[in-house]
């Protein structure tokens, strides 16, 4: 029979050994985590969650598991359905300790990946660790032309266009997006990237989910 003493370090070891499985499942275990304790603290089964966001039970429970990853517009919409925001799926993923958050080039985090023809990727720029978010930067690539559906949520978005040339549609306004430019607009209107006219493209998104009082 093993000693207390042994007992202790082997405890002590699993649960290291957990801490460093749980950091390194990536980030779609680490959503689907989130998503699941979400869920279960708002005592919503699957089937209720995925007929609001208009996935299936299987879909959403392997999201759950972290067995698939998905787009914006769902988790968005799964971030609706359980009332919050989407940064709020994100706020503890590699948790900075300081204050100020660092991101190198291309180490945002990867939270959208639309198709596999296409390599359009969102890149979440900073995450909010207090109770109300507020705040969230995207840098947007789209490598070869794609066509998008309307995205609607609350808040106010900004836009600048850093590299390509693009239409982008608010409503029933079209701009054409150039390198320098930009574009703000209240996000509950029906907005969308519309032609590619010069890839590769890249763009800042940065939306405030703030209301004013």
């Amino acid at each position: 029979m093993d000693s207390p003493r042994t007992l202790k370090q082997t405890n002590s070891k699993n649960s290291t050994n957990k801490t460093h499985q749980s950091s390194s499942s990536g980030l779609n275990a680490y959503l689907g985590l989130t998503i699941k304790e979400l869920r279960s603290q708002h005592n919503l089964t699957i089937a209720e969650v995925s007929k609001v966001v208009g996935i299936s039970r299987g879909m959403l429970s392997k999201i759950e598991n972290g067995l698939t990853s998905t787009s914006m517009e769902t988790l968005e919409h799964i971030a609706n359905a359980l009332g919050v925001t989407l940064s709020r799926l994100f706020q503890d993923y590699n948790k900075p300790i300081e204050s100020a958050q660092f991101v190198k080039n291309g180490k945002g985090l990867e939270v959208v990946r639309r198709g596999t023809k296409s390599g359009h990727t969102y890149h979440l720029l900073a995450y909010e660790h207090g109770p109300s978010k507020v705040f969230e930067p995207f840098l947007i690539s789209l490598e070869e032309a794609e066509e998008f559906a309307e995205f609607q949520h609350t808040g106010i978005e900004f836009l600048y266009m850093l590299e390509g040339e693009l239409e982008y549609i608010v409503g029933d306004e079209t701009f054409v997006f150039q390198p320098g430019d930009s574009l703000t607009f209240n996000a509950e209107l029906p907005h969308r990237p519309g032609r590619q006219l010069k890839t590769p493209i890249r763009y800042l998104a940065i939306i405030n989910h703030n209301k004013p009082h």
